[in-house]
């Protein structure tokens, strides 16, 4: 049995996440410089996800060397 068209994923379900865990949040902060080893790992503050999209490269037209 087949899978409808309208059914599939285009990108095969990956997408950027708006939630980071714990420890990348602490990795994230102390690159930042904002995280100090003696606060509590509880209760962080939201870190902000950089989302980064990459844009289509335009196709350049070429002449034909004929005319």
């Amino acid at each position: 049995m087949t899978i409808d068209k309208s059914l599939k994923v285009k990108r095969g379900g990956i997408s950027t996440r708006s939630v980071l865990k714990r420890t990348e949040r602490i990795a994230l902060m102390k690159q930042r410089g904002t995280f100090d080893e003696e606060t509590s790992p509880i209760g962080l503050p939201k870190t902000k996800v950089v989302k980064i999209s990459m844009k289509k490269k335009k196709k350049v037209k070429e002449e034909d060397p004929k005319k």
